[in-house]
């Protein structure tokens, strides 16, 4: 698919209905927050709109990308799930996050930010992607691991240890997750962990509309 139908589709899947009393244009809107979404900084954007002359603060456009409630579509039937966790972290605390990817797609399933990782942790991961996807006959793919195995296990989940490979899908969008949380520290700085998960099924909205 072209690039500019790509980004035309994740526009119109952007609802701005939280908007009341905002002389923002709705366009600018949107382009604002899939501009930040796929990886320009919060003060990029603003600097962006303000081509348009548009003066917004940086945390309006924070507001407008948390507002906008993006989440990843339900439904998916993959045939391999690659699942993993790594760490995150928000100010001075460290938080695990989970995620589930579609390594034939590379669409992001399902993410969670937990502030440890432990089998329960994982076990509920598990349920809450199950919830959102058809995924009970899909071969999951973890490392070594002990919570991921025993989540597929409590879950009666089939899986496979693969250390590379399709497993790579995920370590990507852990690449990105880290690359825009180093880089522009007002990400996961100053927030706390509720809203830092909505950013991250915002970004996972963006990224399976940008791949």
């Amino acid at each position: 698919m072209p690039e500019n139908d790509r980004l035309g589709r994740c526009l119109d899947e952007i609802d701005l209905e939280f908007v009341e009393r905002e002389a923002t244009p709705q366009l600018l809107m949107k382009l604002s927050i899939q501009l930040h979404l796929a990886g320009l900084s919060l003060s990029n954007t603003v600097s962006f709109l303000e081509v348009f002359g548009v003066s917004r603060a940086r945390s309006t456009v924070h507001n407008w990308v948390h507002k906008a409630d993006l989440q990843p579509q339900t439904g998916r039937s993959p045939d391999h799930v690659a699942v993993d966790e790594t760490v995150i972290r928000i100010d001075d605390g460290q938080y695990w996050l989970y995620a589930a990817v579609d390594p034939d797609s590379n669409e992001l399933l399902h993410t969670k930010l937990e502030p440890t990782r432990t089998n329960a942790l994982a076990e509920m991961f598990f349920g809450e992607l199950r919830e959102k996807h058809d995924v009970d006959d899909a071969v999951f793919l973890v490392d070594d691991a002990t919570p991921l195995k025993e989540a597929c296990h409590r879950h009666g989940l089939d899986f496979r240890y693969e250390r590379h490979g399709n497993r790579n899908s995920v370590e990507r969008v852990f690449r990105e997750v880290k690359r825009r949380t180093n880089s522009f520290s007002n990400c996961f700085s100053h927030v706390d962990p509720a809203t830092a998960d909505d950013w991250l099924s915002s970004f996972a909205f963006a990224w399976n509309r940008l791949i």
